[in-house]
């Protein structure tokens, strides 16, 4: 299972744990990244995985390359990217057509992609420490 732990710091500050890592968002950007920046670059990191696993099977030396995921936020409620677009620099390696489709359906495996795409439930449950709330 994986977990994510949220701690308020201040204003709309959090310190992340992650298993063994820790990262701080911060909604404004000033002091850490977004919850958007987080969204965006889990889906490009996920991606970047996938590359590399296709890489690995047919058996290619992609060496570097850049994945670069974009969004913009709709302006009125609900709040959301409507549309993402990932895009793929292999830095000079070319492809046939075939090999671009192959490439471009194995990278729709990640697991951030179908979960974006799945539009999962999300269950929300709200705890109460009774003694710090002194009842």
């Amino acid at each position: 299972m994986y977990k994510a732990e949220v701690e308020h710091r201040n204003d709309v500050i959090f310190d992340v744990k992650l298993g063994n890592s820790q990262l701080t968002i911060d909604a404004k950007g000033k002091e850490g990244v977004t919850p958007l920046d987080i969204l965006l670059a889990s889906l490009a990191s996920c991606a970047g995985v996938y590359i590399r696993k296709y890489a690995e099977g047919v058996r290619l030396d992609f060496g570097g390359f850049l994945v670069t995921a974009e969004a913009e936020l709709s302006k009125e409620s609900p709040f959301s990217f409507k549309s993402i677009q990932l895009s793929v620099d292999l830095k000079g390696v070319r492809f046939d057509e075939r090999r671009k489709k192959a490439l471009q359906e194995f990278i729709k495996n990640c697991p951030v992609h179908n979960t974006l795409k799945g539009n999962p439930e999300i269950a929300i449950a709200i705890r109460e420490d009774k003694e710090q709330n002194g009842d």
